[in-house]
């Protein structure tokens, strides 16, 4: 088995895939006003419109409710992220810190209010960990 994607139900698909868009860099592929994806090079970000809930089970999942899980983006200067996106990001939780698991990290939360993670291994030990998804 294999961790492929992760999906946000969201009210506004093209708010949240613009958001991701200017976070990652990526462009979304989109599918009309109810699923976009953002593919990298390890999983893909779904973004589901909460329309599209009652084809799997209607109330299994509501937009803007996630208290729980943490997106989190590798990236290689999460400095520079935070500087770059200033101006994008309105809630951010954290300045950029170094986190006792090695990782230098910075939290902040989407438009609908999920946080997301962006770090950048700092210590020798995070570096070889993650250095098979630096590209």
């Amino acid at each position: 088995m294999n961790f492929v994607s992760v999906r946000i139900i969201t009210d506004d698909v093209a708010r949240l895939s613009d958001f991701y868009e200017k976070i990652t860099g990526a462009a979304a592929s989109r599918t009309g006003d109810v699923f976009a994806e953002l593919a990298t090079s390890s999983a893909t970000l779904a973004i589901g419109s909460s329309g599209t809930v009652p084809a799997f089970a209607p109330g299994a999942a509501e937009a803007a409710r996630n208290r729980s899980a943490i997106i989190e983006f590798l990236t290689p200067d999460v400095d520079a992220d935070y500087a770059r996106l200033r101006g994008v990001v309105d809630t951010w939780v954290t300045e950029p810190a170094l986190m006792p698991w090695g990782n230098r990290s910075v939290l902040l939360r989407d438009p609908d209010g999920n946080l997301v993670n962006l770090f950048t291994p700092a210590t020798a030990e995070a570096i070889a960990k993650f250095a098979p998804f630096m590209g």
